[in-house]
């Protein structure tokens, strides 16, 4: 019997019977009826290119670092459908291939193996990381704790939480149940202190409500009163400063209340002042033209004098009375110009006529003419003895005496 067809892995006889060739020899694979050598063979062959395609993708998705469970898996199965494939091809070539993904695998097993205890470990580092800052926040001190912000970071814990419980690897349920138990303690202690932070606030904040309440009805009452109540109300001013807050919003309405009271007496006392102002224009034109004559004392350089003047001038001021309340600065800063103009003379003079400083003077002065006559006389030796030395000296004393008698106003 002789072959029809056949080429280097397969051949087909004249009866359209294909073999396969192989390392243990020649098995058949099957028949393809009704069909020329050529076809049978080629249809064979796409046995085994299907074949050789499985075995590529396999070793492909192993390269990537898919499970190694799930290559096994396949390894096996293929080289079952290799051993017994009925298929044309180099199928021991696919058999070894096969065989080299077997001890792939276990490398991949053990690789995948290091890696899953890695990301294990690390995931219960992050977990345990996530227990210990919400017991962080847990023993803080709840009347220190800013409670939104707090809330906010517990709430982006337990997010976390629930995102690595989700995403990460499953922890070991010892250890994933102790953590929870830590977790769920601190998440329970946080709740209870802002429970019982907010619960103290909101009675404080009843007591001051009632506190301030009480001061408003006491400044209403003043209304009656006016202007002359304004005392009164400052009084009751400082002890709402020492009341406390009663929470932003219930304060804000609190105050618009208290100080709705405080304006109705000030509006009163603006409309007294207003009434006054107009009442003491006429005072400021009286005290504007005095001013005018006050401050032509600012060229006096006689104290006397203008001490005299200054005192006619003030008797005159205190006689018109007040002025408007804003005028008052003004006018009052133009006279204390005068008066410390007259002040400042005075005390020149003072300094001039201090009898002590005369005393001083005046000895001062009398041991200098006597020093002079002295050196006078003892020059006028020296120029008779024809003394040029002696003359010098005298001299020389002699002028300096003379400049201390000038300079002392003798």
């Amino acid at each position: 019997m002789t072959d029809s067809t056949q080429q280097p892995w397969g051949r087909v006889d004249e009866t359209g019977t294909v073999f396969v060739r192989t390392n243990d020899g020649e098995r058949e694979v099957g028949q393809y009826p009704d069909a020329t050598p050529e076809e049978a063979l080629a249809y064979f062959e796409r046995k085994y290119a299907d074949l050789a395609g499985q075995v590529t993708l396999l070793e492909q998705r192993a390269r990537r670092g898919a499970p190694a469970a799930d290559i096994s898996k396949a390894v096996t199965s293929l080289t079952a459908s290799v051993a017994g494939a009925h298929a044309v091809g180099d199928l021991d070539s696919l058999a070894r291939r096969l065989e080299a993904l077997s001890g792939t695998t276990k490398e991949l097993t053990e690789q995948q193996q290091a890696e899953a205890k890695a990301a294990l470990a690390e995931a219960l580092a992050e977990r345990t990381k996530i227990v210990e800052q919400a017991e962080a926040l847990a023993a803080q001190d709840p009347a220190k704790t800013q409670w939104k912000q707090a809330t906010a970071e517990l709430d982006a814990l337990f997010s976390s939480w629930q995102r690595h419980q989700q995403d990460g690897p499953r922890l070991p349920k010892n250890d994933a149940n102790e953590l929870w138990k830590r977790f769920r303690t601190a998440r329970s202690t946080i709740e209870t202190h802002r429970k019982a932070f907010f619960a103290e606030l909101d009675a404080a904040h009843r007591d001051v409500r009632s506190r301030k309440q009480q001061l408003i009805e006491r400044a209403e009452a003043l209304a009656p009163r006016g202007a002359d109540a304004i005392g009164d109300y400052r009084a009751l001013l400082d002890d709402w400063k020492q009341a406390g807050r009663a929470g932003k919003k219930l304060d804000d309405a609190l105050w618009a209340k208290f100080k709705a009271a405080g304006d109705v007496l000030f509006h009163a006392k603006a409309e007294i002042d207003a009434r006054d102002d107009e009442e003491y224009r006429e005072n400021l034109t009286a005290k504007l033209a005095l001013l005018e004559n006050a401050d032509k004392l600012l060229t006096e350089n006689d104290p006397k004098a203008a001490r005299a003047a200054l005192s006619k001038i003030q008797r005159e001021w205190d006689d018109i009375g007040r002025v408007p309340r804003d005028q008052v600065r003004p006018v009052e800063d133009r006279l204390r110009k005068v008066e410390n103009h007259v002040r400042s003379l005075e005390d020149e003079r003072w300094q001039r006529e201090d009898p002590e400083k005369k005393a001083r003077s005046e000895g001062m002065l009398g041991q200098l003419h006597d020093a002079i006559a002295k050196l006078e006389a003892e020059l006028a030796d020296a120029e008779a003895a024809n003394d040029a030395r002696a003359a010098a000296e005298a001299r020389d004393a002699l002028e300096a005496r003379r400049a201390w008698l000038k300079a002392v106003g003798g």
